[in-house]
């Protein structure tokens, strides 16, 4: 151990393997955001807090099992000269999921919640808490198989992975209380996640869509949705000193 801490090395595959666990974590975070939205405000923590755990878990244990997640990748049946692999079963059905879990949220946001049922049946804790889990297994699939091409060390692979683990348990409540609060960033958030489980079904079909070009998208509108907020505010702030100058 006390030679890995001395390897400059290994604390550069350190850094390059817990940014990108960072990096990649976003996705994460904002369907974390939105699944925990749905639960009474005082549950909400406990599910972001024990499904990242959960999440952790996981993780781990992938990485402790890492001759197998490399050999996800292998073919198990070829179908019309394409080659499946669990590897992408795993990504097709997660970004259907998401897909499916975004494009239900987006309608709900579009159309209200009506009847006296529709507020009782919202979400369980035990619910969001699986989901978060299994959304993050596969979310960190490939991040795992990447992990293995930059770092030798298993120890330097989980520290990477706990890190950014608890920047997303850190991250996730006060980017969750400023997606609640503001229903077009909301919006926003759900057409990212939209976007990402497209990006998955098109892994899973063997057409690699560069992760940087979904960032750059995501940056650049959130950047425009935060000029609107600001443009909003000022607005309001304009409006209530009008007000004022009339009493």
């Amino acid at each position: 151990m006390l030679n890995l801490l001395a390897d400059p090395a290994v604390w550069a595959s350190f850094l390059t393997l817990t940014i990108l666990e960072i990096v990649l974590g976003v996705d994460n975070v904002i369907f974390i955001s939105i699944a925990a939205s749905k639960l009474p405000a005082a549950q909400r923590r406990t599910a972001r807090i024990v499904g990242l755990s959960g999440a952790l878990v996981l993780r781990v244990l992938l990485l402790f099992s890492i001759s197998w997640i490399v050999s996800m990748s292998e073919p198990f049946v070829t179908l019309a000269g394409f080659g499946l692999s669990w590897r992408d079963v795993i990504l097709g059905v997660g970004g259907l999921f998401l897909i499916w879990k975004a494009s239900t949220e987006i309608f709900t946001e579009m159309e209200g919640s009506h009847g006296p049922e529709a507020s009782v049946v919202q979400a369980t804790l035990v619910a969001v808490i699986v989901q978060i889990m299994v959304l993050d297994l596969v979310f960190s699939i490939d991040s795992v198989i990447t992990a293995v091409g930059i770092a030798d060390h298993l120890e330097v692979m989980i520290a990477a992975v706990v890190i950014a683990i608890l920047v997303m348990m850190i991250a996730a409540e006060p980017i969750g209380d400023f997606v609640e609060a503001h229903p077009s960033t909301k919006m926003l958030a759900l057409a990212f996640l939209v976007m990402v489980g497209m990006a998955l079904i098109a892994d899973a079909a063997h057409f690699h869509i560069d992760r940087g070009f979904i960032y750059a998208a995501m940056v650049f509108s959130g950047a425009v949705e935060m000029l609107n907020l600001a443009r909003a505010k000022r607005r309001r702030e304009l409006a209530a000193a009008q007000v004022d100058g009339h009493k």
